[in-house]
């Protein structure tokens, strides 16, 4: 095999970080949450995932908190959306139908919805409502006020008329520092795969909204995103140990022999031997018949071999943009993406088989698709440098070699 000519990552996909898919995608009865931080090599996302993030700011009164742009509202403990609704002051109709949800709809406690537009805000005596939009305080004002200033009778109380000031509203405190982001679920989101996009633990990301403990979240829910803490330590550089190039490293011992001149020879020059090409492991075309189990995905150079543990699949390069193909037919069981979107897909085939495609471009198929052996369900990226397919075959939950079943 020969060395390639360009520098290619690697991307071991590792046992460990496969088995929840495995597990999952076998089923293939419930969502499939594809978790790679911190197992693909160049598609690392567990630093960034780990990062430190801000307490959520505390609610007023009323459950408010007030950010520049935008309001939200904390639900209480055995709230509904018409509660949290009339404890604002606006109506529930309007909150239900911007967060999705019905107005009898019971919330968590700690809950978050978030307002679609201001929230009126109280008088500055508070306190005083009643539970009808009346305020108590200027009832009494008014009382005072058309009460007569001086008694008909000699002796009796004299009275004085107090000036009615009306009460200034309370202005709502507004957030200081980075206004977080809202984030509007849409189909087949998870928690998960929204905590990774925004490089946030999932935990943090549940605490801010007021998540169940499993996470569950709904289409056209609103969420906040944490914000990051500014006072986390950076991550850790990690550093790659200096290694010493060849002929770099001590001196060797000059032999005996090199110390006295040799005879003066004259001899006659060999033939020049000639350099016999490397070889180069050559990769059938995927759509021609075969008695194999499995098509190649790409037609191309194996530029990385399986390796248990190690590498979970081969790399196989080819020209930037090649089409990859299904090795074999199948329902499409995942498509996930990276940190850096770039996508990775998961076929679940007869006999307990998985195969995986990472590294690729341009998804043509979706989750829950039937694919043919041959069918087109990507490109090699457009780079040269990147432009090669990581293919991996996994039976059960155990990662193989897949050459046996190309070949």
């Amino acid at each position: 095999m020969t060395r390639p000519s360009k520098v290619f990552r690697p991307i071991p996909l590792r046992p460990a970080v496969l088995l929840p898919l495995v597990l999952v995608a076998a089923a293939c009865t419930e969502p499939l949450d594809y978790d790679l931080r911190g197992q693909l090599g160049a598609f690392n996302t567990s630093k960034a995932a780990q990062t430190a993030t801000e307490n959520r700011p505390a609610p007023d009164s009323r459950g408010l908190i007030t950010y520049p742009s935008y309001q939200v509202a904390v639900a209480r403990n055995g709230d509904t959306v018409a509660d949290l609704a009339g404890r604002v002051g606006l109506p529930a109709v309007e909150v239900a139908r911007f967060n999705g949800v019905e107005t009898t709809d019971p919330l968590r406690k700690g809950e978050v919805l978030v307002l679609p537009r201001r929230a009126p805000e109280t008088s500055a005596r508070g306190g005083n409502a009643a539970p009808g939009g009346v305020d108590i305080a200027s009832l009494a004002g008014s009382a005072i006020d058309s009460a007569p200033s001086t008694s008909p009778n000699p002796g009796s109380v004299t009275t004085t008329t107090l000036q009615n000031t009306p009460a200034k509203p309370a202005p709502a405190r507004v957030q200081d520092g980075p206004e977080p982001v809202r984030h509007k679920v849409t189909r087949g989101e998870t928690a998960y795969t929204i905590a990774r996009l925004y490089q946030i633990p999932v935990k943090s990301l549940a605490e801010w909204n007021g998540l169940g403990s499993d996470f569950a979240i709904r289409e056209g829910q609103y969420l906040l995103i944490p914000l990051k803490d500014p006072k986390a330590p950076p991550p850790k550089v990690e550093t790659q140990e200096t290694v010493t190039a060849p002929g770099q490293g001590s001196s060797t011992p000059t032999p005996p022999s090199a110390t006295q001149p040799l005879p003066d020879e004259k001899v006659k020059p060999a033939a020049q031997a000639r350099a016999e090409p490397a070889p180069t492991v050559k990769v059938e075309e995927p759509t021609r018949a075969s008695q194999a189990a499995m098509a190649y995905p790409v037609t191309g150079k194996i530029i990385r071999a399986y390796s248990k543990g190690k590498n979970d699949g081969i790399d196989i390069s080819a020209a930037p943009g090649s089409a990859v193909k299904a090795a074999a037919a199948g329902t499409v069981a995942a498509i996930t993406a990276d940190s850096n979107k770039v996508p990775i897909i998961v076929i679940r085939h007869d006999r307990n088989l998985l195969s995986v495609y990472a590294n690729v471009d341009g998804i043509k198929i979706k989750k829950g698709d039937r694919v043919n052996r041959g069918q087109t369900i990507a490109s090699l990226r457009s780079s040269a440098e990147e432009a090669y397919v990581h293919f991996e075959v996994r039976d059960g939950f155990e990662s193989v070699d897949p050459l046996p079943y190309l070949q």
